[in-house]
């Protein structure tokens, strides 16, 4: 008796189930079965009061019946949820002709932007961009840019040098080192360190690719120094040129043509002076006429007229003939210039910021007040330094 009017029952729930018309009277029929309260719920309680004989019979048939609920339930739930989504896709319509709704949206780094400005500016003089590791070995960062083992630079308070036991670990494992045939470096343990400037990646590619050569090295570089217009790491752009015939006339043009370009002003004047470089020989300092203009230094005209004057920006020369000679190259057939200056300062300079260290802050209101569209690429005849 009792399982005749359970199967009855079954057969009205797994109806009004496959009737229900939404969620909600779904929910009502798995509460009336399956429910605390629930009829299956009430029949499962009646095993206990069974002998073994009848729960092994009644048993299964009840569990059965539970199953078949669920299944049920499972099943109009699934056909429901696909009519409703069928039923918001045909009545949702998107109007391409309104406009977008606003996103958040992401903003490149000025550094990026000024790299991106950079390798536009010098392919449009011939200039390759070439890259190398970080973590350098002293011959590469050093020597090989005849930099002597008493040179101030190698001092432990300006290179993050690695300790031995990291050193020998990183000397052993390949790191795509290329080094001169009889060189200095052949045979001797190298000193793993992080690279004080980008001007390993000139020794590299002067022993890679020989001569003629023009490239730019872009890249972060690290020192030891923290304040307003220093930091740990930075970044630098170094170029090069070997060739025959080349003289100091043809790196003065070249970083007038760059800069001119880079600020956007022909009035840029430069003024060179005597210094030193381990790595160039003769080595010029090169400074740039600015103007003050409402307590900010805007570069431009010359440095000595009345209310202008000079500032340092980058160091440059002729490269050493010892340099050329660890590259593996003839320095009496082959001649040629460098330059480096820093990506940050140059970023600093052209759009008006005043403290090194906020580049590295990781604070989103500064990235959005000085960071670029991602679609504002740089180009000559757009400008490379459009702002979007």
């Amino acid at each position: 008796m009792y399982s005749t009017q359970q199967d009855e029952r079954l057969a009205a729930a797994l109806a009004a189930i496959g009737e229900a018309g939404d969620a909600d009277a779904l929910e009502a029929q798995r509460i009336a079965a399956l429910g605390k309260q629930g009829w299956i719920s009430a029949a499962l309680k009646t095993l206990g009061a069974m002998t073994p004989e009848q729960r092994q019979a009644e048993g299964p048939r009840i569990q059965g019946m539970r199953a078949a609920v669920g299944e049920a339930i499972d099943n109009r739930k699934a056909a429901l949820e696909k009519a409703d989504l069928e039923q918001r896709l045909a009545a949702e319509v998107i109007d391409l002709t309104l406009p977008a709704p606003e996103m958040p949206k992401g903003s490149v780094h000025p550094v990026s932007q000024v790299m991106d400005e950079l390798a536009e500016i010098f392919a449009d003089m011939g200039f390759s961009v070439a890259t190398g590791p970080e973590i350098e070995d002293d011959w590469h960062n050093f020597t090989a840019l005849n930099m002597p083992e008493s040179h101030p630079a190698r001092a432990m308070h300006d290179t993050f040098y690695f300790p031995q036991d990291a050193n020998e670990a990183l000397d052993s494992a390949p790191n795509g080192s290329e080094t001169a045939p009889g060189s200095a470096a052949a045979g001797r343990q190298k000193r793993m360190l992080l690279r004080t400037h980008t001007s390993p990646v000139q020794i590299r590619s002067m022993v890679k690719h020989g001569a003629p050569l023009r490239i730019i090295a872009p890249g972060r570089v690290y020192r030891s120094d923290s304040d307003a217009t220093h930091t740990p790491m930075f970044h630098q752009v170094e170029g090069l040129v070997i060739d025959r015939d080349i003289h100091l006339g043809h790196l003065k043009w070249t970083l007038e043509t760059f800069l001119k370009a880079f600020f956007e002003r022909d009035d840029i004047v430069l003024r060179l002076r005597p210094s030193y470089f381990p790595f160039t020989e003769p080595s010029v300092e090169v400074d740039v006429g600015f103007a003050l203009e409402n307590g900010r230094r805007v570069l431009g005209g010359d440095g000595d007229a009345p209310g202008h004057g000079w500032m340092e920006l980058l160091g440059s020369g002729m490269v050493n003939r010892r340099v050329i000679e660890f590259a593996g190259l003839d320095p009496d057939q082959w001649q040629g210039f460098a330059f480096g200056v820093g990506v940050d300062r140059l970023a600093m300079l052209k759009y008006g910021m005043d403290d090194l260290r906020a580049f590295f802050d990781g604070d989103a209101r500064w990235l959005a007040h000085y960071g670029f569209n991602a679609f504002d690429v740089p180009t000559l005849s757009g400008g490379v330094g459009a702002r979007a």
